[in-house]
């Protein structure tokens, strides 16, 4: 049986290779650990909290309610784990936070929430199709890539739509949307 606090010394090391090392033991204890891992998140120190962040989305123990406050961090690093880690979850009580990270001004915690969504797949979709035309292109384009992704026919008139779009990125994901709901073909009427 491993010791916890240990076991949190060691995660909190400032040694990667060290912290990394202790991940499968920490995601192997109870439940108990749970609680002390929260708390990692919540440190003042930015290093802590991602290592927090990181044995939290191992565990199996790991709640969705864990996650999401790290989704609003100060620090993009974790806001990006936090991403990561939702989209490994798979829970759908995450997707409107989400897509209110499409929105983030770091666009690797932007593309990982967008990454997320497509996981979680179906119940996603109808608040991606939400996301307002006058949202930001950034943001618009992260949503109907996920639309894409998803394969659902509920997508299909906004995937129409964004034939016509202004930008040639929301043109491109609109017609990858199609041709994988099998709905590239073109008609002619004779």
């Amino acid at each position: 049986m491993f010791d916890l606090p240990v076991l949190l010394a060691e995660l909190t090391s400032g040694d990667d290779a060290r912290a990394e090392k202790v991940i499968p033991a920490l995601a192997g204890l109870d439940e108990a650990a749970r609680p002390e891992l929260i708390k990692l998140t919540r440190s003042a120190v930015e290093d802590e909290r991602w290592w927090g962040l990181r044995a939290l989305a191992a565990s199996p123990h790991t709640r969705t309610e864990d996650l999401l406050p790290l989704l609003s961090d100060s620090a993009p690093q974790v806001r990006a784990a936090a991403a990561l880690a939702l989209g490994a979850h798979d829970d759908h009580a995450a997707i409107s936070a989400l897509v209110g990270a499409l929105a983030d001004e770091d666009s690797l915690t932007a593309g990982l929430a967008g990454n997320a969504l497509v996981k979680i797949g179906a119940p996603a979709v109808l608040s991606l199709l939400k996301v307002k035309e006058d949202a930001p292109l950034r943001v618009r384009i992260l949503a109907l890539r996920a639309l894409a992704e998803i394969h659902d026919y509920r997508a299909i008139a906004v995937l129409m739509k964004a034939l016509n779009a202004e930008s040639a990125v929301l043109q491109y994901w609109a017609q990858v949307g199609l041709e994988r709901l099998g709905l590239d073909m073109v008609y002619i009427k004779p």
